[in-house]
């Protein structure tokens, strides 16, 4: 994200809207896009490609508040949404849509920069912790793979587990693939010829 994000409000109300709207320019922020008409909002918002969203939701109702988290989910960006009534089946589904950050009643214009900034940085820290998720998700599909290489090349071949690893290295190095990529292919053999 650039030093000056695009930010998109979503709001109906004009007033409610123009709060939010002062409130990030006293901020310093200045690229600011009002959305009014929610009915083509997932279009609108592909349109815009902002790199934040806020939404402004005075009483919501829950088939508003539906489509609020189906933008959420599908935006995978930092998303603020202002709400003046709450329970916590609300509150539930906000994050599990991946809302950064649910306010209840407290649209203050002094504190729509704080809330901005922590929803930003909210969101960064969660999509670290998914990146590193995954990356982990991902080493361990490798090892499971490589052993279960390693096993059908033991069984071939008659070798002991580390010249199995070290051959699968040796091709590896030779092709310039990750040991992973390799041991994929043994197991794709092996499936062929079992």
């Amino acid at each position: 994200m650039e030093s000056q994000p695009k930010i998109a409000v979503v709001d109906e109300n004009p007033l409610r809207a123009a709060i939010i709207e002062d409130g990030l320019r006293e901020g310093g922020y200045a690229r600011i896009t009002r959305i009014e008409d929610t009915s083509r909002l997932a279009e609108r918002l592909r349109e815009l490609d902002p790199d934040v969203i806020i939404i402004d939701l005075e009483c919501p109702s829950r088939d508003v508040l539906e489509q609020m988290f189906h933008v959420s989910r599908a935006a995978q960006r930092p998303v603020a949404m202002f709400v003046d009534q709450s329970d916590s089946a609300m509150i539930n589904a906000a994050i599990d849509a991946g809302v950064s950050a649910y306010v209840v009643d407290g649209l203050k214009k002094e504190r729509v920069k704080s809330i901005l900034d922590m929803t930003i940085s909210r969101f960064n820290s969660f999509a670290r912790l998914r990146a590193e998720l995954k990356a982990a998700k991902s080493q361990i599909e490798d090892r499971k793979v490589i052993d279960r290489a390693k096993t059908i090349l033991m069984k071939a071949k008659n070798i002991p587990e580390p010249q199995a690893y070290a051959l699968m290295r040796k091709v590896a190095m030779n092709e310039n693939k990750r040991i992973a990529e390799i041991a994929r292919s043994i197991l794709t053999a092996s499936e062929l010829l079992g």
